[in-house]
């Protein structure tokens, strides 16, 4: 959604024919995709109306680079198998992250709760990234500072901040427009915080055109209890993210790096964690 607005992932996308396509494949751009073990800039998603292209696309070395770490999110049936058996064929190493996916079917209804005395909404600031990233089920390396980082810079967020300033719930939303990274700090829960901040940043979302809507692990009960009551209806299927590496690769520490700076974008056009 993102990729006709400044593309600032630096996506691409690819077709398995033209004019007349049946599988389309988001990928990150060459420029982008510099580091072979950053599964988190190196982020794929596919769409397909014939399963069998699809299977033909991702197959393709030259479509999908397995010599990188690479993340792909799919929600279609038989991706998540063609992905698997790709990983398997191939000796590559796969985890497996699945989510219920959810949509709110009319955002503009969805109840604003306004935060409590002494809290403020507010976007999220590049000065929390290394908050943000020791609170990530996902973070807490170099990779995902940076990628927490340019989600802060380029896609709508939210959060709450306690009058010191310092953010105490938030959400961001990726490159798909996926809610993702929905967190509220320990000393703060019970009080229904995330309210207030999904609340802000669906308006925004929609203020844009997007879809609200997410996934949530299919353990966390919390957070989709949560979200149902601010409207939010759990969809069919399941919502994978897949994490594919050659083998295993180590990040330096966040504190190791002295600043997390975007992946430089492409110029061309091109178009995730997701969740909570």
């Amino acid at each position: 959604m993102h990729v006709n607005r400044g593309n600032p992932a630096g996506q691409e996308v690819l077709v398995d024919s033209w004019p007349e396509f049946k599988m389309v494949l988001a990928r990150p751009c060459r420029e982008v995709a510099r580091d072979p073990s950053d599964y988190f800039t190196n982020l794929y998603t596919a769409f397909y109306r014939v399963e069998g292209a699809c299977r033909a696309l991702l197959g393709n070395s030259r479509a999908v680079d397995c010599g990188q770490a690479f993340q792909i999110e799919v929600l279609q049936d038989g991706v998540y198998e063609t992905i698997r058996d790709i990983a398997r064929a191939r000796g590559l190493e796969m985890e497996t992250y699945p989510y219920r996916p959810l949509l709110h079917p009319d955002p503009p209804a969805m109840p604003q709760y306004r935060p409590d005395k002494g809290l403020s909404l507010a976007p999220v600031s590049p000065a929390h990234a290394m908050l943000l990233n020791d609170t990530w089920k996902f973070g807490g390396n170099s990779w995902s500072l940076r990628y927490l980082s340019l989600l802060i810079r380029h896609f709508p967020n939210a959060c709450l901040l306690a009058p010191e300033g310092t953010p105490i719930s938030w959400c961001l939303t990726n490159p798909l427009g996926v809610l993702t990274h929905g967190y509220t700090l320990p000393e703060h829960r019970g009080q229904h915080h995330m309210r207030s901040v999904v609340g802000m940043l669906a308006a925004q979302l929609h203020a844009r055109g997007f879809p609200v809507y997410t996934g949530v692990l299919t353990n966390n009960e919390p957070s989709l209890h949560t979200l149902q009551r601010l409207g939010f209806r759990i969809l069919p299927g399941v919502f994978y993210q897949l994490v594919v590496r050659p083998g295993f690769a180590q990040s330096q520490p966040a504190s190791a790096l002295d600043s997390a700076q975007d992946p430089a974008p492409s110029s061309g056009e091109r178009p995730h964690t997701h969740s909570t």
